[in-house]
């Protein structure tokens, strides 16, 4: 028997792909080079199901049908280097490989470009849904050549989650790096989104003086209207959980220090490189890497003065607002992602087309939220849109909410709560409206202190003033 598809590493993601492909009618053959985690993979979940092991690259090629597809599930950098090195060798020509991991987008430019100089196919796929998406259904961003997409797209499309149109949350993105790419910018939305909605919770806590359970009940009931989504969803269940051993809240006795891997950081890092303003991502970011100070911030608190957080008007408007201003920050922050992607489209000729991208992270993926389903009638209506704010419909649902967005941000500012994130938010709203920003000075001074020029508002040209005559 041949089989349709290999998978290389079968930690968590790679064998429930397997048996997700299986379960769609695609046999797997599968191979490790830790054998004890083929062995245990074949003696566990894949008894009785369509999925073989392989002991070898040779074995592993020898199983598969051709073209060969070969997806590997092994950590981003040098590990998937070393996996292709590994497998180069025992493959021929129009085979084809794939690279499901987080990998920063330029390695899978890089590796797409060298292995078709040698004849061979290479897809970059972004896979968002974790380990329960992998198994169920997740939301799929593969990029790489044309002629690769159509050999694997009835794989990916059968494995993918199903939005609530039946829609498969799949897409071909585009050329060499396109899919990855897309998943670094998936993955910046998402750092923005978990940082918006963890501040709203720092308010509601710190500002009120809710209890984790209240909160939950307020979370899930925002996820019956215009903020429904996934994160919001386990935000409400994560505050209602209970610590086993000590009885309070599990979100109460866990440290406040976060960790990140890297791709909200390089969607920072590349918004930079293209410039792109993404201010909310790079808030997120931010917010990280200072609740990373832990020791320091223990020690400040101490020493550092500041204002007590007392709230002394009506609990219920702030709640109200905090909604309202954390569904006008999310509108905003999903601008940002979408505007660095049309910027980042013409820089390397990606060609992505948003209206896809919002409809394949409509389920599946970590930030599926109903407002997906809004942005792609946006792009529906306006496919060249450069930023979704200039869109009416969401134009108008920030501007309604802009009163209580500012009132959440003021009154957090009072208390001494940080809120990077809304008020980035805030900011970037702010300043894509203004006619005019102080840019005029900034040119001014480095005219004066570098003879860098500056243009006019009234005339063309370039200038330069001598400005210590």
């Amino acid at each position: 028997m041949a089989y349709k598809i290999g998978i290389v590493g079968l930690g968590v993601m790679g064998h429930n792909l397997a048996l997700n492909m299986e379960r769609n009618g695609f046999p797997v053959a599968g191979y490790d080079v830790d054998a004890a985690k083929t062995q245990a993979f074949l003696s566990g979940e894949a008894v009785g199901k369509q999925i073989i092991g392989a002991d070898s690259p040779t074995a592993l090629m020898a199983s598969l049908e051709k073209p060969r597809r070969i997806l590997m599930m092994v950590p981003a950098g040098s590990p998937v280097d070393s996996a292709i090195a590994h497998l180069k060798p025992y493959m021929e020509p129009g085979d084809i490989l794939m690279d499901g991991g987080n990998s920063l987008f330029t390695d899978t430019e890089r590796r797409n470009k060298a292995l078709a100089a040698e004849g061979f196919n290479y897809i970059g796929t972004g896979v968002s849904g974790g380990e329960e998406g992998a198994l169920w259904g997740p939301s799929l961003m593969p990029g790489g050549q044309r002629e690769a997409w159509e050999a694997i797209a009835p794989i990916f499309r059968a494995i993918a989650a199903k939005a609530e149109d039946g829609e498969p949350c799949v897409a071909y993105m585009g050329p060499r790096g396109a899919g990855h790419y897309v998943k670094m910018v998936h993955n910046g939305i998402e750092y923005g989104d978990m940082q918006l909605i963890a501040e709203t919770y720092d308010l509601l806590g710190r500002g009120l003086g809710l209890s984790p359970a209240e909160m939950s009940g307020i979370f899930a009931e925002w996820n019956k209207g215009e903020l429904q989504s996934y994160l919001i969803k386990i935000t409400s269940e994560i505050l209602v959980k209970t610590d086993e051993e000590t009885g309070k809240p599990l979100v109460d006795v866990i440290l406040d220090e976060a960790q990140q891997k890297g791709t909200g950081k390089w969607a920072s890092q590349n918004a930079l490189d293209v410039g792109a303003p993404t201010p909310t991502i790079n808030a997120a970011v931010e917010s990280r890497i200072i609740s990373a100070l832990k020791p320091q911030r223990v020690k400040a608190s101490k020493v550092i003065r500041g204002p007590v957080p007392k709230y002394m008007g009506s609990r219920q408007h702030l709640v109200d607002a905090a909604r309202d201003a954390l569904y006008a920050s999310k509108i905003t922050s999903y601008a940002q992602g979408l505007a660095l992607m049309q910027i980042a489209s013409q820089e390397y000729g990606y060609d992505l087309n948003l209206r896809d991208i919002a409809k394949i992270w409509r389920a599946g993926c970590i930030i599926r939220a109903g407002l997906l389903n809004d942005i792609m009638a946006a792009y529906g209506r306006n496919p060249a849109l450069v930023n979704l704010l200039l869109d009416n419909s969401f134009r108008a649902a920030v501007e309604k909410r802009q009163d209580a967005w500012r009132l959440v941000v003021r009154t957090a500012v009072e208390m001494g709560i940080p809120l990077l994130a809304h008020s980035a938010s805030l900011a970037y709203f702010d300043a894509y409206r203004s006619e005019r920003l102080p840019a005029n000075l900034t040119q001014a001074q480095r005219d004066y202190f570098g003879a860098h020029t500056y243009r006019r508002v009234d005339k063309e040209g370039t200038f330069h003033t001598e400005w210590t005559k």
